[in-house]
């Protein structure tokens, strides 16, 4: 993913899932289509998971995107996943 939405929430109170989803529904919103890739911080998975699936979202552990951070949009087609 070389673009995408940029999402913020630290609230200790709410779940990961949640998290995701607010950022996935805001998304939607502003851009008209459903994300596919989210990449937080390996720190907010659980130890030892590098990703997870959501239903048709893939949420992936990468350590350059900040804790509390989401960076959600379209994988890019033909191209090597960030890893």
């Amino acid at each position: 993913m070389h673009t995408g939405l940029l999402w913020f929430d630290n609230d200790p109170r709410t779940t990961l899932s949640v998290k995701i989803q607010k950022a996935m529904d805001y998304y939607s919103k502003k851009f008209g289509r459903r994300p596919d890739l989210c990449l937080v911080h390996p720190s907010m998975m659980d130890a030892g998971q590098i990703h997870i699936e959501l239903g048709k979202l893939v949420v992936r552990a990468y350590r350059p995107v900040m804790p509390g951070h989401f960076w959600i949009g379209t994988e890019d087609q033909g191209k090597s996943p960030v890893k």
